[in-house]
């Protein structure tokens, strides 16, 4: 692979001619060594740095863009950004396909979050060159098929913007038995709808650089970058600061204008026909597309109906799903708050061979997906202000982790609150004190097949997907515990997470002991827990024996767990419905470590698990009662003690809790 001589080009960046990427030698599946510390996956830590919030703005992206408009001649060819940092072993290929303006600067933004997973390459292509469409698409296809032919069985992504989109389809359409995977951003499928198409024309009489001028104008996000100042002050920024950026920002586009004085004279005409033709090429063959389809379509784009487009290739296109971004323009991946990486690992799509797989193909939150949970869950937080616990080996209580093992595997095994509520606040803080991804075991139903998404940010079971939850199945619970993966199993289930009135802070396990045993096996080390807390927030409003007794009650309850499809027919369930109350605090208490290494009789003798079994049941018991009683000697139980006490210590400051 020969380096082009450029010195001059942008520090950022390095550019290379088409060849073949460096090959891992790591099997693409395989599990972990039981009994190590949970620290890395396929060498990538938990809050690894994603870069995201800390590189980059339209300063950054235009200077880089006149350096390349400069400097550049030659051929298409691919650039590959040193500043993505190392990948992850056995990371799949993404090739980047620009936009109509070719410069594979575009992705600048995500260069260290998508560098992070991927062997990340750009598709540059200078102003100068007037390669037609269909050579562009043979180009693209020959690094697919070169790629395909060493990894068969390994997955390739395109990631098309705009015009890059339409490139992104053609391939595909192309080669329907190699397994590719599209993110398109704001295809330009739709150019011969758009307005820009009809804008254009009428200002045709002017110059090229006048229209591409003005094309640049209807681009730009005034919303976006005042967001971005607005996060800035957020995170700590002097207002002044932030202020001055933003206007830095607001002129880049203006001073940056002596690029356009460098290009061509024919550049417009050329861009606009080569956009034409790759419209007319990508829809004429939709209906080729097999691959697996993410489209990221801005509903505020004023160049391309990008959001009703969105809908139009999804019923064209069998395996794909929409991303919407309410309030974000057709440069959506030079705009604030935009995660592709993230969106991505939600959705499903990032895997390293023909099938997804829930463990092997897991990688763990960024710091920045740790900041969109805090985020969402910010007000859960301050209303419930959680106190953790812990029990080390001698039996001592201590307030916070330090009693929970460092050492997967762990097994964490206890009880739900209404709906789960606890689960974000017990994962978050796992991750951010003992940098550990608590991979729950969830219902299936937790796992929807969605297929349209929007961006005012993730939902729960987007954070069941980052967090690295799994459907419950025995099999995935082996194979977690088999990769020294930290664990959390509700027993209890759904009876647990949808109880009614008087039914609070009890616990419904069935009679089953396979955790157990499992645990044996995989000689894992199990940590009861228990939690209490949601009769200081809600009050629930029925009870299981009311909704039954009232008219038409029974069929109620059936319809509901029908719809649920739950696998236990015997426990119906219900939302009991609730009303909001002064919030308290929620309490968790960890347990004293139950070591299995050395507990192998439990899985030949029946009896031993199941008193095993019945004692860890106990043990949860206990730390509920324990918790009860507790609570009561707490003076920072009520809301109005806790706001006293941050406001005179600050909102930082952990507030303190009861003796332990």
């Amino acid at each position: 692979m020969a380096t082009l001589s450029l010195p001059l080009v942008h520090p950022q960046v390095s550019l290379w001619r088409q060849g073949p990427r460096r090959l891992h030698g790591s099997p693409s599946c395989q599990f972990r060594h039981a009994g190590r510390v949970q620290s890395s996956y396929r060498g990538l830590e938990a809050l690894y740095d994603d870069g995201y919030g800390t590189v980059k703005d339209l300063d950054y992206f235009y200077q880089a863009l006149g350096q390349l408009v400069e400097h550049d001649s030659g051929p298409p060819c691919w650039l590959c950004p040193v500043d993505a940092g190392s990948t992850v072993e056995d990371a799949p290929l993404m090739l980047y396909l620009p936009g109509v303006d070719g410069m594979g600067m575009g992705l600048c933004m995500h260069h260290k979050a998508l560098g992070r997973i991927f062997e990340l390459r750009c598709l540059h292509i200078p102003f100068h060159d007037r390669t037609p469409f269909e050579e562009l698409v043979t180009m693209v296809e020959d690094v697919v098929r070169a790629e395909h032919s060493t990894s068969p069985n390994k997955p390739m992504y395109l990631l098309g913007n705009s015009f890059g989109g339409c490139l992104a389809l053609a391939v595909a359409a192309r080669n329907p038995r190699i397994d590719l995977i599209l993110v398109l951003v704001n295809p330009a499928t739709s150019f011969e709808r758009s307005e820009i198409k009809k804008l254009l024309s009428v200002f045709s009489p002017l110059s090229n650089n006048a229209c591409i001028a003005i094309t640049a104008l209807l681009n730009y996000n005034i919303d976006n970058e005042v967001n971005m100042a607005l996060s800035r002050m957020q995170s700590g920024k002097h207002p002044l600061e932030a202020l001055i950026r933003l206007t830095n920002n607001m002129s880049s586009s203006l001073k940056h204008t002596n690029v356009l004085d460098k290009l061509p004279e024919d550049t417009l005409q050329w861009k606009m026909k080569l956009m034409k033709r790759a419209a007319q090429y990508a829809n004429c063959r939709l209906q080729s597309v097999t691959a697996e389809v993410l489209l990221l379509a801005s509903c505020d784009d004023n160049l391309l109906p990008s959001k009703s487009e969105a809908y139009r290739l999804q019923n064209k296109i069998p395996k794909s799903k929409i991303f919407f971004f309410e309030k974000h323009g057709h440069s959506l991946l030079l705009e604030h708050g935009v995660h592709v990486s993230s969106i991505i690992k939600c959705a499903g799509l990032y895997r390293h061979s023909r099938r997804y797989h829930r463990v092997f193909d897991y990688i763990p939150p960024s710091t920045t997906e740790l900041k969109e949970v805090d985020k969402a869950s910010i007000d859960l937080l301050f209303r419930t202000c959680p106190a953790m616990f812990s029990t080390l080996e001698d039996g001592t209580v201590v307030r916070g982790l330090a009693g929970v093992p460092e050492d997967g595997p762990v097994l964490l095994v206890g009880n739900h609150m209404l709906l789960g509520i606890e689960l974000i606040s017990l994962a978050a803080e796992f991750m951010r004190h003992k940098k550990v991804v608590v991979r729950g075991i969830a219902h299936p139903l937790l796992f929807p097949k969605k297929t349209k998404t929007w961006s005012e940010g993730h939902d729960f079971f987007d954070f069941l997907n980052l967090w690295g939850g799994v459907p419950m199945t025995y099999k995935y619970i082996y194979e977690l515990l088999a990769a020294g993966e930290f664990v959390l199993l509700y027993p209890g289930g759904y009876r647990e997470a949808l109880h009614c009135k008087g039914e609070e802070h009890r616990i419904f396990w069935p009679e089953q002991t396979e955790f157990v045993r499992m645990a044996a096996q995989c000689n894992a080390t199990i940590v009861p827990f228990g939690v209490v807390g949601e009769d200081d927030i809600v009050n629930l409003l029925c009870t299981f024996d009311g909704i039954r007794s009232a008219p038409f009650g029974k069929e109620i309850m059936r319809a509901y767990s029908k719809h649920l499809n739950l696998r236990d027919a015997k426990h119906e369930v219900i939302f009991p419905g609730v009303c909001m109350k002064i919030p308290g605090r929620f309490y968790y208490r960890f347990g004293k470590p139950i070591p299995m290494r050395w507990r192998q009789d439990v899985l030949t003798d029946r009896r031993a698990a199941t008193v095993l079994y019945a004692h860890i049941k106990s043990e949860v018991k206990g730390i509920i009662s324990y918790l009860l009683e507790k609570r009561e000697e707490d003076e920072y139980r009520k809301i109005s003690r806790r706001l006293m006490f941050m406001a005179s210590q600050g909102f930082n400051t952990q507030v303190p809790s009861f003796d332990p």
